[in-house]
């Protein structure tokens, strides 16, 4: 047994470290190898942004719009906007209202937005239609 595997053992053994990122260890200094699970998946990462893909066709042209937005910057957002005085965020609420967005500012709250956070990994939402296609999704 070489000295890195010994060292990544004698760590998962000890508890610094978990299975998951020992296999992780174990497969980045033995390329050639697979994983001891069998699977030759990646283990998936935790999201770091949550993507908006909007397919559509204005006027006979195809279009698109893609976003990618930092789950950090929706973190800080929800952060921030507990600064923001009820009366400013009724105003607001109102004015989306009037693009036909019900969306709620009041109703953010950072505990729910950790939990939709850690859900992410597992949310893909895709629309199809006629005139547009949206996809929704984590990565």
């Amino acid at each position: 047994m070489n000295e890195q595997r010994k060292a990544i053992l004698d760590m998962l053994a000890a508890g610094s470290i978990t299975a998951d990122e020992a296999e992780r260890l174990l497969t980045a200094i033995e390329p050639g190898e697979a994983p001891a699970s069998g699977s030759t998946e990646r283990p998936k990462a935790k999201a770091k942004y949550l993507r908006f893909v909007v397919g559509y066709t204005e006027n006979g042209e195809p279009g698109r719009v893609n976003i990618r937005v930092p789950i950090a910057l929706l973190r800080a957002g929800v952060r921030l906007s507990a600064l923001v005085p009820a009366q400013a965020l009724e105003k607001a609420n109102a004015e989306i209202a009037k693009s036909g967005v019900p969306f709620d500012l009041t109703q953010l709250k950072p505990d729910e937005l950790e939990e939709f956070v850690n859900h992410l990994d597992e949310v893909i939402v895709e629309v199809d239609s006629p005139d547009a296609q949206v996809r929704i999704y984590s990565e």
